[in-house]
């Protein structure tokens, strides 16, 4: 099952209508009120059932299993539904890519940064692009490392995005857009860097084909193209394991 937020939505609705169909009549014949507790415990149990079946990503199968009982948690809890409106415009603002896009904020570490500073120096790339730029903690120190070289990202949320271009004052040598990461064109660019998500690496994969220079390369953290063999594989000194997957156009 691909891991769209429909077909996420349809799971968690199998997995209530399929307690509820077995609990109601349960229940009503023996004339006894609902236990919400138990039954929230339930439905997260059977989607988190549904979820390991249909081979979702590990996030999913935490996330499946947790909803009811954390539906259940809160509404015992009787908070104002301003606050829910609230908190929704707040992840909004942060976490819009994985939303929209199935691409939650992943912020690079420093092990990686210090790889791909020693990767740029060995490609001699004058143009780096992040695609999925978050708070700028990849091209910022790499644009202070390199002042020569021009630096370009792109993040879709707000608040991420804004945070990004305080921090990123005063380098004439870094450029970040807020924007659509699809949108962003890749020719001319020595270095794509991506980290993404398992989801959008097959679509990214076929933007690079048709976009990226012959010779340039497409890195990216954590996760590798589906069916596709890398150039090369950078291990990253760091846990959990991050290594970089290199694609030569």
């Amino acid at each position: 099952m691909s891991a769209t937020p429909l077909r996420q939505l349809a799971l968690q609705g199998a997995a209530v209508i399929l307690v509820l169909s077995l609990a109601w009549p349960y229940f009503g014949w023996q004339a006894t009120a609902m236990p919400w507790l138990e039954t929230s415990v339930a439905i997260g149990g059977t989607a988190f059932l549904f979820a390991t079946l249909s081979r979702q990503p590990w996030w999913w199968r935490l996330i499946h299993a947790g909803f009811m009982p954390l539906v259940w948690a809160t509404h015992r809890l009787a908070i104002d539904p301003g606050w829910f409106l609230l908190a929704f415009l707040l992840l909004l603002l942060v976490y819009r890519g994985a939303l929209s896009g199935q691409i939650p904020l992943y912020l690079s570490n420093r092990q990686t940064v210090a790889a791909l500073d020693r990767l740029l120096e060995q490609e001699n790339a004058g143009r780096c692009l992040d695609l999925g730029a978050g708070l700028g903690s990849t091209l910022i120190p790499l644009a202070d490392a390199w002042p020569e070289r021009q630096f370009t990202g792109v993040e879709n949320a707000p608040a991420t995005w804004l945070a990004s271009r305080l921090l990123g004052v005063g380098r004439p040598n870094l450029e970040l857009h807020w924007g659509d990461l699809w949108n962003a064109p890749l020719a001319g660019q020595d270095v794509v860097y991506a980290f993404l998500s398992p989801a959008p690496m097959s679509q990214l994969w076929a933007k690079a084909q048709a976009e990226m220079t012959p010779g340039s390369l497409l890195v990216s953290n954590t996760f590798p193209v589906p069916g596709v063999e890398p150039s090369a594989v950078i291990e990253v000194d760091c846990s959990p394991p991050r290594p970089l997957y290199c694609y030569r156009m």
